[in-house]
């Protein structure tokens, strides 16, 4: 499995090798080791998640509150998206900093983004299905959500799709609305976290 670090500390694209004959596919998808190596502590596996969307779906961009905060390994199944991850760490270096990948069923990639990092894809095709293991279960009251729209986060979404958003993710507050409420995660938390994980 190749890996390599994306634009947004702490996230990376995993690329698997894809072994093909007459009678389809087989690739390993995820791999404890590699993934623990890369990032200095196992992933915990909690939850894993499925989701089904059509075309021009868009989904996200959401964060959980760190502690525990919420990391994930996402892969698309079947068709394609854009997968978004941006680091709305406050105190962070790389602060409003997004990176994409094309996650699909043809190269079949994955992405790794640690606690505290937003995340968020549009489909690219219909019935695209996305994974994901998460290191926490879902937990309503620490969810949260930014307006993927925002301009100041300024994510280039795909300009031939008609996005659709769910209204909650419509309704989200902006980087700097969500900021002034003390909504995003504390790089400076965040890091100790991840240390604590890596010291064990």
């Amino acid at each position: 499995m190749e890996i390599r670090a994306l634009a947004v500390p702490d996230a990376y694209e995993l690329t698997p090798r894809v072994f093909g004959d007459e009678r389809g596919v087989f690739l390993e998808w995820y791999r404890f080791e590699d993934l623990a190596q890369t990032v200095g502590h196992p992933l915990s596996l909690a939850q894993a998640n499925l989701s089904v969307s059509r075309a021009g779906t868009v989904r996200g961009l959401h964060f959980a509150q760190t502690p525990p905060g919420q990391a994930k390994y996402v892969t698309c199944v079947r068709g394609a998206v854009l997968d978004v991850i941006v680091d709305i760490r406050v105190g962070s270096p790389a602060f409003g900093v997004w990176d994409s990948v094309r996650l699909d069923d043809v190269d079949r990639r994955a992405v790794y983004l640690a606690e505290g990092l937003g995340h968020a894809f549009v489909a690219l095709s219909d019935d695209a299905a996305v994974t994901y293991l998460c290191s926490q279960v879902y937990n309503p009251t620490g969810e949260h959500g930014i307006n993927p729209l925002d301009p100041a986060v300024g994510i280039r979404w795909p300009a031939d799709l008609d996005l659709v958003l769910s209204a909650k993710d419509a309704q989200a507050p902006s980087l700097e609305q969500a900021r002034a409420a003390g909504l995003l995660p504390d790089y400076a938390t965040c890091q100790a976290f991840t240390d604590s994980l890596r010291t064990g």
